[in-house]
């Protein structure tokens, strides 16, 4: 930021010299006013009962939202301005933590249901993460045999050694990172991201839960897209500074976040302790769904729900990381500050 201070100051300075030596108005330059961030939060109270979504409910919270932030008539149009029948679409869930305190099946389905609507062929819809082991106990394989579409775990279908995220720390690789067992000068300083995601999707679609993390705050968006996209991540996720660091570094690879069109925030229930345990003694039914294009945005309003919770249930607050959304921010990658953040109810 310092570099970045002094760099305007030349600018003015320079602008006045020259002016004075021209004889001409004074040069002014006019700041660029902060950006703003859209979030629309559609909701239902009938969108869960004991826990469990209720998926005509939730179909109908989608259809509602992407019209509205589309600012389209129908579902079709809807996603069609978001994507084309060319793509692949990739739908970014979150499924380590199960189909209760993960990204739940029913609302991945209703957005499956309105590409299907937009008549996108079934096998060029990809739902995926990073391990297929979690997609399979999250009932992700049935879903798509439900539809005909296609579902990838990104470590799976291996690493691409042309694409990568290079930082010089090393870390302990471990089995399944693409440069396990090799052994050489500047092994382990590179985190090469999914084939998956560099060569076969054209669009991402990312929807992650409302749940908590226990050093970014929330397990959101951005964490869950960028971690789930590359190898090499024990290096980062033992050190807050780190993790905030390479979350926003590598969410701004051009083959990944240049391809999210969109974001969903799960927010049917908020489970605000537990992380990767569905812990129901530790959550709140909001019936919620929240769409943005603005990956950080969502982040920050989750983080400032998550600890809304904590307060009324009494809990301590663990952690109210904020950097790695500066951090993003400042990378030109959305909106951190809140008052810049306009929230729009769909009615």
């Amino acid at each position: 930021m310092r570099r970045v201070f002094f760099g305007l100051i030349g600018l003015v300075q320079f602008g006045a010299l020259w002016a004075q030596t021209t004889h001409t108005e004074p040069v002014l330059f006019v700041p660029t006013p902060p950006k703003t961030a859209q979030v629309f939060v559609v909701h239902d109270s009938e969108a869960t009962s004991a826990f469990s979504p209720n998926p005509d409910a939730v179909q109908s919270m989608v259809n509602r939202a992407i019209t509205k932030l589309t600012g389209t008539s129908t579902v079709a149009a809807a996603w069609l301005s978001l994507v084309s029948t060319q793509d692949t679409v990739g739908i970014k869930v979150v499924s380590a933590p199960g189909a209760t305190g993960g990204t739940r099946p029913a609302v991945v389905a209703a957005v499956v249901q309105g590409l299907l609507t937009a008549r996108l062929p079934p096998r060029q819809i990809v739902v995926w993460d990073k391990n297929l082991g979690d997609l399979r106990g999250s009932g992700y394989v049935e879903l798509a045999d439900r539809f005909g579409v296609r579902v990838a775990g990104s470590a799976a279908d291996g690493f691409d050694e042309t694409n990568f995220y290079d930082k010089p720390l090393l870390g302990q690789l471990v089995w399944g990172d693409h440069e396990f067992g090799r052994r050489g000068d500047g092994v382990g300083r590179k985190s090469f991201v999914s084939r998956l995601v560099s060569r076969e999707l054209t669009k991402i679609i990312n929807i992650a839960p409302l749940l908590n993390h226990n050093t970014m705050g929330v397990s959101g968006n951005l964490f869950s897209l960028a971690l789930g996209s590359v190898d090499n991540t024990l290096r980062f996720e033992a050190d807050s500074d780190r993790l905030a660091t390479a979350i926003p570094e590598i969410w701004a690879l051009p083959l990944l976040g240049d391809r999210v069109v969109l974001n969903i925030m799960d927010a049917l229930i908020c489970q605000y302790e537990g992380r990767q345990r569905p812990l129901l003694h530790y959550s709140t039914t909001l019936n919620q769904l929240w769409f943005s294009k603005d990956a950080v945005a969502l982040d920050v309003l989750a983080l400032e729900e998550m600890n809304r919770q904590r307060q009324l249930h009494d809990v301590t607050i663990v952690t109210n990381a904020t950097e790695v959304y500066l951090n993003a921010a400042i990378m030109d990658l959305g909106v951190n500050d809140r008052s810049h953040i306009q929230v729009e109810t769909v009615p």
